[in-house]
């Protein structure tokens, strides 16, 4: 890569190389982000093959398998490597044409890859025949020195996995539990996820013990719940006690009028009474007067 940006002036490539070097540090966490990058670097220097093939990677790695495959492609006239071939017929099978990739598989291009790109040509190749429901193919497939090596090689985690998923597929569990935990023993920087299969056909359930016991799922959801129908009692009650009070100030207002009423009543036959009183002393004067009048 050095050397073909060697052939870009100084300031041109170290802005491609800066691209590059992010397209390599995104590409597992952060496949857009990479992608970003690649465009940027692409724009950049188009003829460059190192920037063909990252370019390639990072749409491969964003499941644009046909600008991937596009990359590539471009990225192998310019070098005449048959390193990429094994990742270009794996874009035939994200592309939805498995027989292109066997076709691939066979191919004598495949004799001149290296030990560890003829290990990824047959995992592609097992995985066509599995995308074309061939299971046992794919088993016979995947069936070789490499498998049966018990040295461990920096594919040998990755073969051993596909092997025990391919029997799980195919429904001998058995022989997949077996390798699976082959693949456990072999995988030691954790790239696959074995443990978590093998665990699973165990019947091993992980808990977290960080989690107390008033803290399983649904508790806050019934604590919500609960606090929810407290707060609904105690709003009907206030309902009610409101209605209460409503009708004791219509009895007192009912009560109230009737109450003067009567004491009206009252007054008024007091008055009655005391008229009376005073009409009946007014004839009884007259009498006494009549009574001592002079000269009767």
């Amino acid at each position: 890569m050095r050397q073909e940006l060697l052939s870009l002036p100084k300031g041109l490539a170290e802005d491609v190389s800066r691209n590059l070097v992010m397209v390599a540090r995104l590409i597992d966490e952060d496949p857009e982000g990479a992608y970003a990058y690649s465009r940027i670097a692409l724009r950049l220097a188009s003829r460059v093959a190192a920037v063909r093939e990252a370019a390639g990677f990072a749409a491969y790695a964003n499941q644009k398998y046909s600008e991937a495959l596009a990359e590539f492609r471009a990225a192998r006239r310019m070098t005449g490597s048959v390193e990429l071939w094994p990742v270009m017929a794996d874009c035939e099978r994200g592309l939805g044409r498995p027989e292109k990739a066997l076709e691939m598989a066979g191919a004598p291009e495949v004799q001149k890859l290296d030990k560890a790109g003829q290990v990824e040509m047959r995992l592609v190749a097992a995985g066509a025949r599995r995308d074309m429901d061939q299971l046992d193919a794919a088993i016979v497939t995947l069936q070789s020195p490499e498998l049966a090596s018990n040295s461990v090689q920096p594919w040998t985690a990755r073969l051993r996995y596909a092997y025990a998923d391919t029997l799980l597929a195919a429904g001998r569990e058995g022989e997949a539990r077996e390798w699976f935990a082959k693949t456990v023993e072999s995988d030691k920087d954790g790239s696959t996820d074995a443990s978590d299969r093998l665990a699973e056909m165990d019947g091993v359930e992980f808990v977290d013990a960080l989690v107390e016991d008033d803290e399983t799922p649904g508790a806050d959801t019934k604590a919500t719940e609960a606090a929810d129908a407290a707060e609904d009692v105690h709003a009907e009650d206030e309902h009610q006690d409101a209605d209460e009070d409503d009708e004791d100030d219509e009895d007192a207002d009912e009560i109230e009028p009737a109450a003067t009423d009567a004491t009206d009543d009252l007054e008024d036959e007091d008055d009655v009474e005391d008229d009376d009183e005073d009409a009946e002393d007014g004839e009884g004067d007259a009498e006494g007067e009549t009574a001592h009048r002079p000269g009767s």
